[in-house]
Parts: structure tokens; sequence; C-alpha cells
């Protein structure tokens, strides 16, 4: 299985995120402006900077982006809403949006190793996608653990779109997420300028 190992600080810099929107509580000490070029960067470049944010982001890789974006296409509405619709519905992206993992990373590798139940039953595959009506939660033997009783401790505030709280260690899913409840800093928009050309 391909894994993105960039370094954390050193890509949210050269795409300008937070590391905070990927649940890192740590600022690069570098100077952003150091070094930077002064070029001004093409329509391409902007379009393909958005791209690699949101791939980063979530996680995904090149194959897999853009499989999930033909998916995105053929959905009614927007390609662009659609697309982050999608990828906010990837069983990691939702593990950790429920608290279930401080970071992506560390919420994929909960899934990953069979932690994360979906309607009861375990499911260790981060890239699938929950609909209407399932339920996450965590498995009982891994509940008892050092790490899911910290979680506990520091709830998080679920999305509009998931019912449930983090020390209970469960979530359903009630509707669909709309662009309003994704707070991921991507222009939508120019992705899909960049894949319609």
């Amino acid at each position: 299985m391909a894994v993105n190992r960039d370094p954390v600080l050193k890509k949210c810099r050269s795409l300008g995120i937070s590391p905070a929107v990927l649940g890192y509580n740590k600022e690069s000490r570098k100077d952003p402006k150091r070094n930077a070029r002064r070029s001004k960067a093409s329509e391409y470049g902007l379009q393909l900077k958005e791209k690699q944010k949101a791939k980063f982001i979530y996680g995904v890789l090149e194959k897999q982006f853009r499989i999930t974006y033909k998916k995105a296409e053929k959905m009614q509405g927007m390609s662009g809403e659609n697309l982050l619709s999608l990828l906010e519905r990837r069983l990691d992206n939702v593990a950790f949006v429920m608290g279930f993992g401080e970071t992506r990373r560390q919420a994929r590798q909960l899934v990953g190793h069979g932690h994360i139940l979906v309607n009861g039953k375990r499911l260790d595959i981060p890239s699938y996608t929950v609909k209407v009506g399932d339920v996450i939660s965590v498995g009982a033997k891994s509940k008892s653990t050092e790490m899911f009783k910290t979680l506990a401790e520091n709830p998080k505030i679920f999305p509009a779109w998931i019912s449930g709280n983090t020390a209970a260690f469960e979530g359903k899913v009630e509707r669909l997420p709309v662009r309003e409840d994704i707070d991921i800093p991507v222009n939508e928009t120019l992705i899909v300028e960049l894949y319609s050309k």
C-alpha cells in the first residue's frame, strides 16, 4: 500500500496551509518568506496547488484522487462540491473528525489496524465511503486501551452531519456533508478547472 511520507510541516509550508488543519499543534519555525520565489504563479500553477492541498489534507495519492474525481463528476450537482463530500466521507477522515485520532494519519492507521467498526462490523479500509445511516464506532477491546481513554477525556465536537459524541465512541451519519460543513482551505472550483482541461 502506497503511503505519503512527506514531512508534514515542510509540506504545509509549501502549500500555504496551517498544520492545525491536519491535527498538528505545532508550527514551523522557518520564515515562509525566506527563499520564496517572487514570480507570479500561473493559472495552471494555482489549480495544481489546490489539487495538491486537497490530496495532502486527506492523505490521498494521485490515482485514488483521480478515481474519486471521476465518481464526483457522475454524481448530480457540482463536481467540486461532490469531490469534497466524497473525500470528507472517507472512513479515515470520519474517524478523525469524530476524534478517534489526533491527526488524519493516526486515524488512517487506526482504521487499518481494525479498531474502527461500521455498523458493528470491523472495517479496515481507510478509503471506504460512509453512507447515510452508517454507525461508526470503536471496537470493544480498543475502548479499554490507554490511547482511546485519553481521547475520550478530550472529546471533539462532531460536525453537523454526524450525531453522537467522542466519549461514547460512537456516531451516526445523519446526512451527507455539504460544502458549509467542510472547513478545509481548498478552492474546489480550481480543481474542477484543472481536470476539465
